[in-house]
């Protein structure tokens, strides 16, 4: 049948829809209705979008940017206009005799060498390479005078035995070296040559695999004649320097000579002159300063006496060249010459520019909110304290204010401190009444003794009896490890006294990694004495673009320089004296105040002694060096962090102290000390944050038995005790080690029995675990004064891990 012609076809309802066109604006309508005006992100895109040739010939210029960047560096350091090169010896073998490598190192004819008679060490003038260095010792064993140095270093020499390297001092030495951060380094062997040849060959092949450990693409040079010194220092002169990053942003400066002038008010404080070579930025005088080990000093002035080891020294009587007679010249002769020129004065500091040495906020305790209390709340306060009054028996003629303070025999403790601080409030008493008893019985012995001489045994069973007391303490540490290892954070809830007392500070939380918790909650006193940021990355950023710019105005890097330091202690001075290195570091702004700083630190990997929380451990961070008891947390993503009750050797923590301010990047050392006095390496890592808002949250865990399973639910007991406790933790959630999640429905009896519904049922041999949460902070245990180590030997006594038996 046709159909006809006025009849309009009609798609069907499954007709195909197709994606309709999305109309776009023109470009050059878009450029029109701009108008001209062109937005600052085509700008930048406008930059990026080059040509392949333009961007070849950018590429080629950063590169010879760089280039010519690398090679001024070089040029300038050890020059006349440039400090000297500092070079830093260290010995990593207790047989390896520096002073024999030195002499070597001294053998150049046409070179002139200034003798250092504190500490061993010299400078040397060489006009024929037109350049000028000075070499340091760095005494072996000291490790603080070893990492000191090599804060300031330019480049380190390790000297090596011919036939073992290095020994375990010298392993332990650069494992510090290499988590602080290492310099330009060379490696050099004295005393091949004295080997017989058939041995000299076996040294060198043993030495290259024991180098390739640890230096990978070291070359190691022989320094056993006069030409092999002279390669070493053309290497040393020639090589590329490596950069710490915690020092390429601040001056600093190793002390040549150092003055010491007290004050009129007292002998042991004063103003200490220290002359040296800016090294690193320049020195502003308005700036404080960081002597390491000592503290933070401001600076009065800023002296610039002529330089004493210019490549053209001015020739003095009874001063030659050593093609002449090999002479060194003597210190004497520099100070003669130094006296003739005029100590010109480069800067003051202005008072109202200089920064000031508050590290701490002063709290004030009337700072919050305060209101007069009305006579309603009077009478109250006063119908309260009528009704706490007990009936007291006291003596005769005692008045009212002192029985206040007689506590009844009955009468409980006002509040319920933690478990860590019972345990050492006991710890404390039982050392004390160990001291008091002791002192009694050593006053009887003393009237009743007698010399004798004492047998071989009985000093070992003494020794013995010092030993078991450390080892039982370790094993003790040990048996808390494990535990925590086997059982993470599980408690047991005590029965005489009641869960929702003992757990008051404690909260349940429905999710730990989303649910809320406030920074500013329940803040400690010692909060109010640390400095916050508002934006802490965004003042990192404005110093360090202050510092690239170089708007500071001070004594440029590579000056001859005197500081004049004011109220420096005279222990400054004398341990200068000792021969020790007095190394200095300007701050920069803000860094000299208290704040909560956060360290990402891993387990050195030589140690595996057991490390609890809150214990004193050493801290070296970039320049400083202080003492602590630090906390451990989870290194994670999340606002919230757990506690860790050690330190664990399988993953990466973060360690939570309060100390200075100090901007990162910077490296971290943790030192723990033994009863010896020597330092242990404990963990390595790097400065984090400086965040006084990161939640370090501490975790308890309770658990139950399933004494009665159903199908979703469950009769739990063993988690408390009284039927009151089961009601004030019904609204926490529950869980199981198999995964189960429940609540807590009603309680059963009197004696803690709860019943629970979970969402699957639960295996009998399953464990019912509820989970509280208490937010922790670190305790303000700061101490800049670390004493000085004792040498370092590596300690043999190891725990028993396989005899150790847990109950």
């Amino acid at each position: 049948m046709a159909v006809g012609a006025g009849a309009a076809h009609r798609a069907g309802a499954l007709k195909q829809q197709n994606k309709p066109h999305k109309g776009r604006k023109q470009r050059g309508a878009a450029q029109r209705r701009a108008g001209g005006r062109v937005p600052a992100k085509t700008l930048s895109r406008r930059r990026r979008d080059l040509t392949k040739p333009d961007r070849r010939h950018q590429a080629l210029q950063l590169r010879r940017q760089r280039k010519e960047a690398v090679l001024a560096e070089k040029r300038n350091l050890g020059s006349k206009d440039g400090s000297p090169h500092l070079v830093v010896v260290v010995p990593l073998h207790a047989g390896v005799v520096t002073h024999d490598a030195l002499r070597l190192l001294q053998s150049d004819e046409s070179a002139l060498v200034h003798k250092n008679e504190r500490a061993e060490g010299f400078v040397l003038l060489c006009p024929r390479l037109k350049q000028r260095w000075r070499f340091a010792t760095a005494p072996m064993g000291n490790l603080h005078a070893v990492l000191d140095l090599a804060k300031a270093a330019d480049t380190l020499l390790f000297i090596l035995d011919p036939l073992d390297g290095w020994d375990s001092t010298g392993d332990y030495c650069l494992s510090c070296l290499f988590a602080q951060g290492l310099p330009s380094y060379a490696l050099a062997v004295h005393g091949v040559a004295d080997l017989p040849l058939k041995k000299q060959t076996d040294a060198k092949k043993k030495l290259g695999k024991a180098i390739e450990k640890r230096f990978p693409e070291a070359k190691l040079f022989p320094l056993n004649t006069e030409q092999e010194s002279l390669l070493l220092l053309r290497h040393l002169a020639s090589q590329k320097q490596r950069h710490l990053a915690f020092r390429d942003r601040r001056a600093y400066l190793l002390a040549q000579e150092a003055e010491f002038m007290p004050s009129h008010d007292s002998d042991l404080v004063g103003t200490l002159k220290v002359s040296g070579f800016v090294r690193g930025r320049t020195l502003n005088v308005n700036s404080l300063v960081h002597i390491v080990g000592h503290g933070d000093f401001q600076m009065s002035q800023v002296d610039a006496p002529p330089d004493p080891f210019s490549l053209n020294p001015r020739v003095a009587k009874g001063q030659q060249r050593k093609g002449q007679d090999m002479e060194i010249q003597d210190e004497s002769v520099n100070a003669a010459v130094e006296m003739e020129e005029v100590i010109k004065v480069l800067m003051k500091a202005d008072p109202r520019r200089q920064e000031s040495l508050q590290s701490e906020v002063i709290p004030d305790p009337m700072e919050g909110e305060q209101s007069w209390p009305t006579e309603e709340e009077l009478k109250e306060a006063e119908e309260s304290l009528k009704e706490r009054r007990k009936v007291v028996k006291v003596p005769k003629g005692t008045s009212n204010y002192q029985a206040a303070w007689i506590v009844d025999d009955g009468e409980d403790g006002s509040e319920e401190e933690e478990e860590e601080e019972n345990m050492e409030d006991e710890d404390l008493i039982a050392e004390a009444s160990q001291v008091g008893e002791s002192s009694e019985e050593e006053e009887l012995m003393e009237e009743e003794c007698e010399t004798m001489t004492v047998a071989e045994s009985a000093r070992d069973d003494l020794y013995d009896e010092k030993l078991d007391e450390d080892e039982e303490q370790m094993l003790e540490k040990y048996k808390q490890e494990r535990l925590d290892q086997m059982f993470p954070d599980e408690v047991d809830t005590p029965r005489n006294l009641p869960a929702r007392v003992r757990f008051q500070k404690y909260r349940g939380l429905k999710s730990f990694r989303t649910s809320p918790w406030d920074p500013k909650e329940n803040l400690p006193r010692d909060y109010a004495r640390i400095f916050q940021f508002q934006d802490f990355s965004r003042t990192r950023k404005h110093v360090f673009r202050q510092i690239e710019r170089e708007e500071t105005e001070g004594a440029a890097v590579g000056w001859y320089v005197t500081l004049h330091i004011c109220s420096v202690p005279i222990s400054v001075m004398e341990s200068f004296r000792q021969g020790l290195p007095l190394v200095l570091f300007s701050l920069l702004p803000h860094e000299q105040k208290m704040s909560v700083l956060n360290f990402a630190v891993r387990r050195h990997l030589g140690n595996n002694e057991t490390v609890k929380a809150k214990e004193e451990l050493i801290f070296h961070c970039g320049f400083r060096r202080f003492r602590a008891s630090p906390l451990y947390s989870q290194h994670s993503s999340a606002d919230k962090h757990k506690l860790e009750r050690f330190l664990r050797p399988d993953a990466a923590l973060v360690v939570t102290v309060y100390a200075p301010i100090t901007f990162p990047p910077a490296s971290v050392l943790l030192f723990k000390q033994r009863s010896n006095g020597m330092h242990d390496l404990i963990a390595t890592g790097f400065l984090l944050s400086v965040d006084p808002d990161r939640i370090i949250i501490k975790r308890l865990v309770l658990s139950g038995h399933p004494f009665k399973i159903f199908s979703k639910t469950a009769v739990v007991r063993y988690m408390f005790f009284n039927r009151e406790d089961v009601l004030w933790f019904k609204p926490v959630e529950l869980r199981t080690k198999w995964g189960r999640r429940g609540h807590i429905t009603e309680s059963l009896g009197t004696h803690g029995h709860m019943k629970c519904h979970f969402d699957g049922q639960l295996k009998s041999q399953d464990t019912v675990l509820l989970n509280l949460y208490k937010r922790v902070f670190p305790k303000w245990t700061y101490d800049p004064h670390v004493p000085e180590p004792v040498p370092w030997v590596r300690n043999e006594q190891q725990l028993p891990m396989q005899e150790v038996e847990m109950e």
